[in-house]
């Protein structure tokens, strides 16, 4: 016999399953809804295109190759700076800082993410830039054969570039990351680690073959969660990077801007919908960009698990 209470819990979780399904199935409807006239009057292909030109609704030519290029490589950088410094952190919160140390440290952590992205775009733009110049002139100049650190669209001396709001950016994301992994490392089984403290292995050894095997998955879904944190960011890589006319290169020392600040730069010429619808179409191909992130660190957990 199911008892009552069994089956309001079961129909408010099918519920709000189905709810939150169907609503993001009516977003994309939305997105594509809005997106297609304006792509039936493109005069170039959306896909390959690094044009952007919306003011004559009769000659539009618009394409997201180089909205997309920045979004990802500024995307990938700061994930790639903030994920081995929030596992360390992580670790040291949870195996090595004493109690007293780690709890105010990790509350001292969490409240970066509670800083509003305009401050960090102030801070990133009027006082990090600055002090940051001199190690991306030296990039430039003694690194510069490799292609992340070649001549790139924008200005390393202007300091609105890729490689700039990607640092910015790796510093919002670190608490996420950080996050959601110290608390999955925090769940290690303690029989695990008294077993292998018994067998006489070090505390590397016991990090090393119980609390990050343990922790992996975790590990993974939070970086992913911090990647989807990135794609989306507007305000601070809209204060930061500097929009050019030249294409991207896959230069750290690009300009430009990301497919979430170009909307953001754009909305004053959201007066009709054939130019709104435009923007809206960049805004589709992020929220499929954001669904495949998604796919693929489920399949990466999931393979983890395996």
């Amino acid at each position: 016999m199911v008892r009552p209470g069994d089956r309001i819990f079961t129909t408010l979780t099918t519920g709000s399953a189905i709810f939150i399904s169907v609503l993001i199935a009516a977003i994309g409807a939305f997105l594509v809804w809005r997106a297609v006239p304006a792509l039936s009057r493109n005069e170039v292909n959306f896909l390959t295109s690094r044009e952007w030109v919306t003011t004559d609704i009769n000659a539009m030519a618009f394409g997201v190759l180089d909205l997309l290029q920045v979004t990802v490589l500024v995307s990938l950088f700061a994930l790639a700076l903030a994920m081995p410094v929030s596992l360390g952190i992580a670790l040291f919160l949870t195996q090595y800082a004493p109690a007293r140390l780690g709890r105010p440290l990790a509350y001292v952590i969490d409240l970066l993410a509670a800083v509003p992205s305009i401050v960090y775009g102030l801070w990133g733009l009027l006082i990090f830039a600055p002090a940051i110049k001199p190690f991306a002139v030296w990039l430039n100049e003694n690194l510069g054969w490799f292609f992340l650190f070649s001549d790139g669209s924008g200005s390393i001396q202007g300091g609105g570039t890729i490689f700039t709001a990607g640092i910015v950016l790796a510093v919002m994301i670190l608490p996420i990351i950080t996050a959601v992994t110290r608390e999955v490392f925090a769940q290690t089984p303690v029989s695990h680690i008294e077993a292998a403290l018994a067998l006489g292995a070090t505390k590397w050894e016991v990090v090393k073959t119980t609390v990050l095997p343990f922790g992996k998955s975790g590990y993974i879904s939070g970086s992913m969660l911090g990647l989807g944190r990135a794609l989306g960011e507007t305000m601070a890589l809209y204060m930061i990077l500097r929009t050019t006319a030249k294409s991207a290169t896959w230069s750290l020392f690009d300009g430009g801007s990301t497919i979430a600040s170009k909307i953001a730069l754009g909305y004053a010429e959201f007066n009709n919908d054939i130019q709104a619808g435009a923007y809206i179409a960049a805004g589709l191909v992020l929220f499929v960009l954001t669904f495949v992130v998604n796919a693929a660190a489920r399949a990466a957990v999931a393979g983890k698990k395996s």
